[in-house]
């Protein structure tokens, strides 16, 4: 195919600012800048997205100019905008662009690039690609081909693991040609197993089996995923460990038979074989258990002739027994963690490995002082942010951000050196999207990453919870809020967080955060100081007179004082959701007063639970920010305890009528006078409309394939269709027993959100 687009562009005096926006800068990893050489003149960046960003952040700092690519869908994304020269390589789908060799090769060929880094996913685990660039001289930044090849494929990795002593998952070494062999190969192993893509990763290709007919729907959709991800539809099985850690291992080689391992990374909160929060160190792992796993990693590295960089994965029971999972032969897309507790930019070993550099003698050195490991700092997590709806089973969201504000990161004179000393929080973004910028639906639904640093695992958390709730997200599905509640959960807290987790604490899946008493009690008071600002700064009626009292505007422009001019009714989740009835203290304005009102009724009929705070402090203007920062007094006088908290307005529907989040909750509020709550006893709640007998395309997509007919009756969770959004296979099956009475939707074209698909009648 034709390249259709090439742009080249001078660097601009913005881009290092903007580069650095995402807090990203050498200062991070002072420990790998020392040296001034300049490895590459240009690197073409074969990906997409904030990890394109990532690795141009690391370019810059080097001196090294850029190369990206995009798809015609990605012509204005950020990675396009912000490498030196950008070059379109092909139509939105995968296979024409990311995935189209032939083109990336031709584009580096035309910009006179000298290197390629592939990021992660995409072609990054490609031997052939590997193999192609070489033969073009070129540099592929990243292991050599016959790793990839050994190791990419999970079958032959397993077996050479086994060779090089590694402890590994028993299981069929095979490939699978049927749904019905691979019934038998599961029931020889004992279910529970899990069908896996030979060439897989990040959850593509891989479904967990509980009985046969799990199998047979696991092969199918598997083998779909696989071909059209990885062009490789080979599958094999292996036994489930139930309930185990994944925990693995960053390793970095180079060229001469050096080998860095680092602190290992936990990554056991998952969604579909997804990793969602990142964490290093890991609460469960025993220091002899770690030893053992550093050298079976070492090992597998020194029998493949590894370099570059690259992971080696393992689930680990309670009993610290281990099991080798695979070796990804990438850069990892949880690398932040691992960089942000070791100071050590991993992009950057990488390109000098590239250009034939040894590790550097004090990393080594540093390595075997430390029994073998790389030693680290304090404690650090990621979450991922996926466009995503958790509420609706995670089910992909795609649309234009219509707000999208990241939370302020760290000043860039943090060290590690000031960090050892006090309670610093290090907040990191890497990111790929802006304000306005559109989620699609041919890519994986990742937004950004959010990186924590801190000295402890408790601090670590509150301060992922602070940036979360500063997070604004609005115009498609994320999931934010289901990693505050993750974050807030108990088990998590104290570590216990098996691969099991969200299955365990979500059986019915997740329906949204469940907000305590107090934090409903500051909600209220907030909310009521925030409606007299947002009144006063948009100068909207009702208002407020200098001394405080409340005003209201009549149909000929005069103004009543209100019954009660100092209170005002908020309701949490919207006109019939929670009544707090807040009263503002007339002599004295430190305080608030707060009832809990029972139901709307004329008589305003009261709980026994009156609570009295003092006022909570606003920082908050509607023109410049969607967030208002709360600080809650302590309520002890001798206690210099603060709480401090943050809301965000999402959605206006009128001055009186938001949107907010805030505590991970997002909810609907309206503030009233008391006048107008009486009268809003005779609202009615809105009809709705019985939709039941259809089914809808929960999200947008593609419909793949029909498993009934016009007149099949079908049974309670029978498999109706599959619809694919985001790289994933989502099969839709009946809420109900019924006969299929029409088909609306054509295979092969596209679903818009809620879309019919077919009508069922009883």
């Amino acid at each position: 195919m034709t390249l259709l687009l090439h742009l080249l562009r001078k660097p601009l005096p913005t881009i290092r600012p903007l580069l650095s926006n995402n807090n990203f800068t050498p200062k991070y990893f002072s420990s790998t800048s020392k040296s001034k050489k300049k490895y590459f003149d240009k690197i073409l960046i074969a990906n997409r997205g904030e990890i394109s960003l990532r690795v141009m952040r690391t370019c810059n700092k080097l001196g090294i100019n850029t190369v990206s690519v995009h798809s015609t869908a990605d012509i204005n994304a950020l990675h396009t905008k912000l490498a030196n020269e950008s070059i379109c390589i092909g139509q939105p789908s995968s296979l024409e662009s990311y995935l189209n060799i032939d083109n990336i090769l031709h584009a580096a060929n035309i910009t006179g690039s000298n290197a390629i880094h592939p990021g992660y996913g995409f072609l990054s685990e490609n031997s052939d690609f590997c193999r192609r660039i070489s033969e073009s001289g070129l540099v592929f930044i990243g292991p050599p081909t016959s790793a990839i090849e050994s190791m990419g494929d999970k079958i032959t990795s397993k077996k050479i693991a086994s060779a090089a002593g590694v402890n590994t998952i028993p299981g069929f070494q095979g490939i699978l040609t049927s749904p019905d062999e691979a019934v038998n190969v599961a029931k020889d192993i004992g279910y529970p197993v899990m069908i896996k893509a030979t060439s897989g990763g990040g959850g593509k290709g891989m479904r967990i089996c509980y009985t046969d007919d799990d199998v047979k729907e696991g092969y199918r959709l598997s083998t779909q995923e696989a071909k059209k991800f990885f062009n490789d539809e080979r599958l094999f099985i292996e036994k489930y460990i139930e309930k185990p850690h994944h925990i693995e291992l960053q390793v970095l080689g180079d060229k001469y038979g050096n080998v860095l391992v680092f602190p290992e990374r936990e990554c056991s909160i998952q969604r579909r074989n997804q990793k969602i929060i990142e964490e290093s160190p890991s609460v469960l792992l025993h220091p002899d258990t770690r030893s053992l796993m550093v050298k079976q990693a070492k090992a597998l590295c020194k029998e493949v002739g590894y370099y570059s960089a690259g992971t080696c994965e393992f689930l680990v029971d309670e009993n610290q027994n281990f099991y080798f999972l695979e070796m990804n032969t990438r850069l990892q897309v949880e690398h932040p963690v691992t960089e942000m507790i070791t100071g050590i930019d991993l992009v950057e070993l990488m390109i000098k490995v590239a250009a034939d550099e040894k590790i550097d003698e004090h990393l080594l050195k540093a390595a075997n002082d430390n029994m073998d490991v790389m030693p680290c700092t304090g404690w650090a997590m990621e979450a991922r942010i996926y466009a995503e709806d958790p509420i609706k089973g995670f089910l992909p969201s795609n649309g234009p951000l219509l707000q999208y504000v990241e939370p302020i990161t760290t000043n860039n004179d943090y060290n590690d050196k000031k960090h050892d000393n006090d309670n610093t929080t290090v907040v990191r973004c890497d990111s790929g999207v802006a304000q306005g910028h559109v989620i699609s639906t041919h890519y994986d639904p990742l937004i950004s990453k959010l990186i924590i640093h801190s000295p402890t695992r408790t601090q670590t958390i509150n301060g992922l919870n602070q940036a979360l709730d500063r997070y604004v997200i609005d115009g498609v599905g994320n999931n934010t809020q289901f990693v505050l509640d993750v974050c807030r959960n108990q088990s998590f807290i104290n570590g216990d967080t098996p691969t099991s987790f969200i299955p365990t604490h979500y059986p019915n899946g997740f329906s949204g955060v469940s907000l305590t008493a107090d934090e409903k009690l500051y909600l209220a008071a907030s909310l009521s100081s925030i409606y007299h600002l947002r009144c006063d700064i948009l100068h909207r009626p009702p208002l407020t007179s200098m001394n405080g009292d409340y005003v209201e505007v009549n149909k000929d422009n005069t103004t009543n004082k209100d019954d009660d001019s100092n209170s005002k009714i908020v309701l949490l989740g919207g006109l019939f959701g929670e009544a707090f009835k807040v009263t503002a203290n007339k002599d004295n304005n430190t305080t608030v007063t707060i009832q809990k009102l029972a139901c709307i009724s004329e008589e305003e009929k009261e709980d026994e639970s009156i609570t009295t705070i003092k006022s909570p402090i606003i920082q908050y203007h509607p023109v410049k920010s969607p967030i208002a920062e709360v600080t809650l007094p302590s309520q002890q006088d001798d206690d210099n305890d603060n709480k401090s908290f943050a809301i965000q307005i999402l959605k206006e529907t009128n001055t009186n009528e938001i949107t907010i989040q805030s505590f991970g909750c997002k909810l609907p509020i309206m503030v009233l006078s008391p006048s107008e709550y009486k009268l809003s006893q005779y609202m009615h709640e809105p009809i709705m409309i019985d939709m039941s007998q259809y089914l809808l395309s929960p999200m947008p997509g593609m419909l793949i394939s029909y498993a009934v007919k016009e007149g099949d009756t079908v049974q309670l969770g029978q498999e109706l269709c599959v619809v694919e959004a985001m790289k994933m296979q989502n099969v839709l099956k009946s809420e109900r027993e019924g006969v299929i009475k029409k088909m609306y939707g054509i295979v092969g074209n596209s679903l818009r959100n809620d879309e019919i698909i077919l009508e069922m009648e009883s």
